[in-house]
């Protein structure tokens, strides 16, 4: 069984930085009119979350809600916090945040070069992602290495070094995603890994994640 793994190739505190060597790399496998880009945040505090939404309106922003809360209830009925709402429409009021941190945010499949600027001079302390898909890694018949689109993307990870956002981090991580393939206990594809770091003046860092 086979799917994608990202390894870490780049780490800097400055956003900016990180963003151009993301962009270096994603530029290696970026397909005209095919690739996209996407950006995802958890806002932990209400004046983070109100400040990010005057800057990104288009973006999508879901708040939390306990388990079962809703079991029963008309969608129609449901809090449009809960359901989703733009940055647009989304209340300023901190009580309606009551019980519902951390709020995600979303903006999903947007063309490359639409939303990246934008997303990482919003982001400021909070942890979130940029992420390119829909990228194709050239042939490396030398190193043994085939053509890959299926797995092949980019992210920009800011302020954490999981795609979880599980911890918090001081800095910003460029992660490039390969097929993985494990063989006795070993990533078969580092090596495609390290070679695609490789062409951007990069390598890998670390132990990839799924």
């Amino acid at each position: 069984m086979s799917n994608g793994i990202a390894y870490p190739v780049f780490r800097t505190p400055d956003p900016a930085l990180a963003l151009s060597v993301a962009r270096r790399l994603m530029e290696f496998g970026r397909e005209d009119g095919f690739s996209r880009v996407s950006a995802s945040a958890e806002f932990y505090s209400v004046a983070e979350l109100v400040r990010v939404a005057k800057r990104l309106p288009a973006g999508r922003f879901r708040a939390q809600e306990e388990c079962g809360e809703f079991d029963g209830v008309p969608l129609a009925e449901q809090p449009a916090l809960v359901m989703g709402v733009e940055g647009a429409d989304l209340p300023t009021d901190p009580a309606s945040y009551e019980g519902r941190l951390p709020v995600e945010f979303n903006l999903y499949d947007g063309a490359v070069g639409s939303i990246e600027d934008a997303f990482t001079a919003a982001i400021g302390p909070n942890r979130g992602e940029i992420n390119w898909r829909n990228l194709c890694w050239p042939d490396a018949p030398a190193q043994g290495l085939y053509r890959e689109c299926t797995h092949a993307e980019v992210t920009l990870l800011f302020n954490t070094r999981t795609r979880d956002f599980d911890e918090a981090a001081d800095d910003h991580t460029v992660l490039v995603h390969v097929r993985s393939v494990n063989v006795d206990g070993h990533q078969a594809m580092e090596p495609q890994a390290q070679w695609l770091a490789g062409r951007v003046g990069l390598t890998v860092l670390g132990p990839g994640q799924w």
